[in-house]
């Protein structure tokens, strides 16, 4: 359950219901109306959320696999740096070895033509050493060998799991398409009129909504009082603060959750006119049959 320290919290790092309850300059004879704005904004940016909540998660799962995408990418580029390099090691000591064969063969040759032993046993440990060095460069290139194996395995099971993730986000994203598609007229005309009571909407006041909407859970920043409790964290409200808030004379928070409360009779003005355009709808269908 909420409490009060929530709200000296929320009231930190920018305007607040709270700090706008306490505001002198705000008009208390047009609060009713400022109330009212709120309170159909809110409803407004509801209709919204819920279109939203038909997409589900496929919005974070096109971005989860876009972001997978993008360190496959990144895995797949490093591979393949890796590869080149551990193809240049390999030649590399190839290389090696053929320039120490020739020095073997040289010093062989040198050795056949000495004149005393000191010089015999100087070549034959250059010789040996030569050796010693062709068979370690042997070992080094076959252990590389296999290392290269082991990472064009992982390259091709790269590419591999890259193929699927893009084949999932043309599906998923196509999915996404779709549901958008179906709603986008529904939720352009809703942005529409959301916009509209936003330029109505005292700057403090819209900014104070913003901000708790962004720090609740369900969105709701205006709520009517239920059954004598807050309609956002149902926490109960003194018989005084109901008064206020039937009022509508200034500004009333929940001082659990810093949702601002409104009369229930705004929510009655809503589903009066919900009525009205419903009525009038099936008029028209009936009269266009």
């Amino acid at each position: 359950m909420a409490t009060k320290k929530n709200i000296t919290k929320a009231t930190k790092g920018g305007e607040t219901f709270v700090s706008l309850q306490i505001a002198k300059n705000l008009d208390g004879d047009s609060m009713e109306k400022k109330l009212q704005l709120l309170y159909k904004l809110q409803k407004i940016d509801s209709k919204i959320d819920d279109i939203y909540l038909l997409r589900g998660e496929l919005p974070l799962e096109v971005q989860d696999l876009e972001d997978e995408i993008v360190g496959i990418k990144t895995k797949i580029s490093n591979i393949q740096q890796e590869i080149k390099e551990k193809e240049r090691y390999i030649s590399d000591k190839k290389q090696s070895i053929i320039d120490t064969r020739a020095a073997i063969k040289k010093y062989e040759q040198q050795r056949n033509n000495v004149k005393n032993n000191r010089e015999f046993d100087s070549l034959s440990k250059e010789i040996e050493y030569k050796e010693l060095e062709s068979q370690h460069a042997e070992k080094l290139i076959t252990e590389a060998t296999k290392a290269l194996v082991t990472i064009k395995e992982n390259f091709e099971a790269l590419k591999q799991e890259l193929s699927y993730r893009e084949e999932d986000l043309v599906v998923k994203q196509k999915e996404l398409e779709n549901i958008a598609k179906e709603t986008e007229k529904e939720e352009e005309a809703l942005k529409q009129e959301a916009k509209g009571y936003q330029e109505k909407i005292d700057n403090r006041m819209l900014a104070a909504y913003e901000k708790v909407r962004s720090n609740s859970r369900n969105k709701l920043a205006v709520v009517t009082v239920v059954r004598g409790a807050c309609g956002g964290c149902f926490n109960k409200i003194t018989p005084q603060r109901e008064i206020d808030i039937e009022e509508s004379k200034k500004i009333v928070v929940c001082e659990y959750c810093g949702r601002i409360l409104v009369s229930s009779k705004f929510e009655e003005a809503e589903a009066e006119v919900a009525q009205e355009k419903e009525t009038v709808k099936k008029k028209s269908t009936k009269k266009n049959t």
